[in-house]
């Protein structure tokens, strides 16, 4: 069996939260970026929070987010890392990870092998990396678009902080990803809906089986 880590973001209602759990993914991903599908509003937060306690990591989801609504989010849902997907410089991570005292995880968005070393920078700074596929210029979206980038950026990829995939994995693909890049774990969210922002029970379980026999 795989030590692999699952990671199921975008997660808004207690059934899609539910069948996280019961699946056996390791982190649910709550997302607080409004323009997303996904956003998961304030006070909506505690209930879904309260229903992971001590049953899986919470893991916020920030895009450019200044400091008074990433205060609210932690606490909110009592979140137990912090999610970057935007522009956030090195200095910036570092300044959250220490005002929150908080996990720092940086999305990287890449398109070829000079966006994987720009991860490097982030070693002192974050606590893991999130490798995601770049997305279109003028997206209204950062990630959660199905996106995949080529896995094999990766292959060769020994930097100094644990890092995870992301960007366009699916219940059919992601052993495949998970064999291929050796990643410590894997991310989902467009992947397991049946319609943007609504999360699929089944695909979820069909995700976790697979990436857990990777």
């Amino acid at each position: 069996m795989s030590s692999l880590q699952i990671k199921i973001c975008g997660v808004t209602t207690r059934n899609a939260l539910d069948a996280t759990i019961g699946a056996q993914a390791t982190h649910v991903g709550f997302n607080f970026f409004p323009p997303s599908p996904r956003f998961l509003t304030l006070p909506d937060a505690p209930a879904l929070a309260a229903q992971a306690e001590g049953r899986i990591t919470r893991v916020g989801v920030f895009v450019d987010a200044d400091d008074i609504v990433i205060a609210e989010a932690v606490a909110a849902a009592r979140l137990d890392a912090i999610q970057l997907h935007g522009k956030e410089t090195p200095a910036r991570a570092a300044a959250l990870r220490a005002q929150f005292g908080k996990p720092v995880w940086k999305v990287i968005s890449v398109a070829g092998a000079g966006d994987v070393a720009k991860a490097d920078a982030y070693a002192d700074a974050a606590d893991f990396i999130l490798f995601d596929a770049k997305t279109p210029k003028g997206a209204a979206l950062p990630g959660g678009l199905g996106l995949v980038f080529d896995w094999d950026l990766l292959k060769a990829y020994r930097g100094p902080l644990d890092w995870g995939l992301a960007g366009g994995l699916a219940p059919a693909n992601v052993a495949e990803a998970a064999r291929g890049t050796g990643a410590a774990l894997v991310d989902v969210s467009s992947g397991v809906e049946s319609a943007p922002g609504v999360k699929d029970e089944t695909r979820i379980r069909t995700f976790c089986f697979n990436a857990r026999n990777a």
